[in-house]
Order: structure tokens, then sequence, then C-alpha cells
């Protein structure tokens, strides 16, 4: 199919991208700096110059197009809020799709996003969800959680290096999943009719609390942790306090997801039903264990690597 990626250079949208090219779609990719997605054209995405919020740039960006991959969302380094990227810019990419006449669109969304309405990219997500459920859109809702690639900024480098671990609230079971697997399950999406209106749960194979991951991390890197927990308390107080300047709503409505990642309730969900409509193994989906593994045995190498070129760099120097 001519598929159009939305959020192409994002973590999991550049996945998504570099899977569908190997699965044999036409991929085009909506970028708002072509200059910094050269590796996307590497790949053989085609690249458009295009903006959420610029709604010319999307009907140029969908001509010709089959099917809409949406996977963008707003970053901690835009000026615009995720009201206006996360619900005015989807606002102009599904007008912009229908007019173009594309019916088939894959949305990635979050986990029980209508049971937090006070956090604002969950509520985004939820009315996003509710306003495809009453389009004639074919679409594909996948509800996703936290990726594995958020871990180890979080959890393992710090360990590494050690420096402090910060977590806040009640230990909350999150299954974590690699973006690679989610990109499997967007891109298969396109060929599975059992998917056409439905929503599915695209969580990893197992729940790890904040504690657990600190042990796994310090048994796979031989370190021992430093873990600073917030109280939910002081999170609110900063929230109230970023939202209280206009330059930090961006960072208030951030801090407002501790309310999800912190709540304890388990971002967990029953994947059976889910890998049977999308024709997938579930045996294949990566477990969080072997990721961290695989980084740690990687990273760990490479600073053996380096201590030993240092070793040698020093005895050169040596008068005898």
């Amino acid at each position: 199919m001519k598929v159009l990626v939305v959020g192409g250079t994002g973590t999991l949208g550049r996945q998504i991208a570099r899977h569908a090219i190997d699965q044999g779609h036409q991929v085009r990719c909506v970028v708002r700096a072509p200059r910094k997605a050269h590796f996307l054209q590497e790949w053989g995405c085609e690249l458009t110059r295009g903006d959420l919020l610029e709604p010319a740039s999307l009907d140029y960006a969908l001509e010709g197009q089959e099917a809409v991959i949406d996977a963008a969302t707003a970053r901690p380094t835009d000026s615009a809020s995720q009201q206006s990227i996360d619900w005015d810019g989807k606002l102009n990419l599904l007008r912009s799709a229908d007019a173009a006449g594309v019916k088939r669109l894959v949305f990635l969304s979050l986990l029980r996003a209508e049971q937090h309405p006070t956090v604002p990219l969950m509520e985004i997500k939820a009315c996003t969800e509710q306003l495809l459920e009453q389009s004639d859109f074919d679409y594909t809702i996948l509800r996703g959680v936290a990726f594995m690639q958020g871990v180890i900024g979080q959890f393992a480098i710090p360990v590494l290096e050690s420096q402090t671990v910060w977590v806040s609230g009640t230990p909350t079971p999150i299954a974590y999943m690699n973006t690679q697997d989610v990109a499997r399950f967007a891109v298969a999406a396109l060929g599975r009719p059992e998917t056409v209106r439905r929503a599915f749960p695209v969580v990893g194979p197992k729940a790890w609390n904040t504690g657990e991951i600190v042990q796994l991390c310090e048994q796979l890197s031989g370190r021992s942790a430093r873990v600073f927990r917030v109280r939910p308390i002081l999170i609110q107080w900063m929230q109230a306090l970023a939202s209280f300047f206009e330059p930090g709503v961006n960072v208030a409505e951030r801090l407002a997801f501790a309310e999800v990642t912190g709540g304890g309730e388990p971002l967990d969900a029953p994947m059976e039903e889910t890998y049977a409509a999308f024709g997938l193994d579930g045996a294949e989906t990566t477990r969080l264990e072997d990721y961290l593994k695989e980084y740690f045995d990687r990273i760990l190498k490479r600073l053996k690597e380096l201590d030993t070129d240092l070793d040698k760099s020093a005895k050169k120097k040596l008068p005898f």
C-alpha cells in the first residue's frame, strides 16, 4: 500500500516507517524538518515537509495515499502545547485525510486513556478515539503504554553512572513494550480486515514496577542504585507552579502524567485476542529482561574496550 507515516522522526514513528518499508509498502513520511530526516530517505521513504498545524501541507502530503499511520505526539522540546499539537493537529489530519479520500487509518493511543480526564494527553487520546468511532474511517486503534527505550534513560543509565534514580508515587507495574514490536502491530493492521474499526491493547509480556526494574539493572550492571522517591504532593506543587507561567504549560502537562505512572494501578492488559487479530506470534515479542541484558552487555563491553585502550595509551607514555 501507499502509506503516509505521521511522526516518522519520533522514537516509534521511525520504527513504523522502517518496518513498513521492510514489508514492501511504499512509505511517505511527513516531517517538519526534512534536513533532519535523511535517515528515513536512506531507508527508502519519500519525504515531504509538513506540519499538523498547517492543513495545506497535510493536503499535499496525503495526495495519492491509501492509508495513514499516525504516531505523532508533542515532544518536550516543542514550543506549542499538547492541546495544539495532539488535538488541533489531529483534527487537521483527520479533516485532510477525509478530504483526500483516505479511509484506512491506524492511530496510536494510550491504554485506559478515558480513565484519566485530568491528564491532558490522556484526555486528548480518549477524545480522538471517540472522534474516530463516530467517523467513517476504517480505523484501528492501538492502545499502548510505555516504551522499553524510555527505561534506558530513566533507569539503566543512572544505575550505570551511579546517579540517582528518581521515581514518584506508588510503584505502578507497567508492561513496557519495544517500539519495534509496536511497529509490527501498526504495519500488520494494514492487511488485517479483522482489525478494522476496532481498538486493541498493545502491551509487553510482563508488567514491571520501578523496584523490580532497578533490581534488574543492578543485577545486569553489577552496580548499586541510589533511588529517590518523590512524594505525589511535590509533583502536584511543581505542576501548579509550572502552569502559573505561560512558558511552563508544556512542563505542567507532562508532570500531570505522574497521575498515570504513579497511581499504583497496573498498566497491563490481556494480549491473546490482539495477537490473534493481527496474526502475530507473542513468543516473538521482546521481553524487558532480554532488552536490558543486550543493552548492558553492549555498553559494558564497550567500556571495557575503552579502559583497555586508555591503559595501552598510558603505557606508551612511560619512559621505560
